[in-house]
């Protein structure tokens, strides 16, 4: 792990990144007092320290018909040693699951699922999931109005008076 230095001029570039990463890079120098060649080198910057990992366009589920989206809890006999590497493997073939992440808690994994149908989620989805080794328990929570949804990470706590940079911990991440 390494101590990266992001200054207020970095901040401000990745937050208007975030709201809109075609804006050029003449309009982002505009709105930050940089040339354009000042944010391309910043922006290499931070994209060859990982810090930006890569740019993509974000779908609307139900524009494509996936109006369905479930949180699930997946509790597993024995969460770690083989089962929990199984499980994870297996998950990563399942497109319907968004995001998944280890947890603490009463469950050993939170799913982020996205279907067309509740159909779908329980004939597809949630059938697979039970079908894993390992897996004793599946329960989930059906999403009924989306109030908030963002891609935007809050960046307040990097920000410092001008000219100071914030020290911010970069993890290298593997592959």
């Amino acid at each position: 792990m390494d101590d990266l230095l992001l200054d207020p001029l970095d901040v401000s570039l990745l937050a208007l990144l975030q709201r809109d990463c075609h804006a050029t890079h003449q309009v982002v120098g505009d709105q930050l007092g940089l040339s354009p060649s000042q944010v391309s080198r910043r922006i290499q910057r931070l994209e060859h320290l990982g810090v930006i990992r890569g740019y993509v366009a974000l779908l609307d589920p139900a524009a494509l018909s996936l109006a369905v989206r479930a949180y699930t809890y997946v509790t597993l006999a024995r969460h770690g040693g083989d089962e929990g590497a199984a499980f994870e493997r297996a998950i990563l073939a399942v497109p319907e699951v968004q995001d998944c992440y280890s947890i603490a808690g009463e469950a050993d994994y939170l799913l982020q699922i996205v279907a067309a149908s509740l159909h779908d989620l329980s004939d597809s989805v949630l059938h697979r999931l039970t079908r894993l080794p390992g897996v004793v328990n599946v329960r989930s929570s059906i999403v009924l109005n989306r109030i908030k949804a963002s891609t935007e990470l809050p960046l307040g706590h990097i920000g410092r008076p001008a000219g100071q940079p914030r020290r911010v911990r970069l993890v290298q991440r593997p592959g």
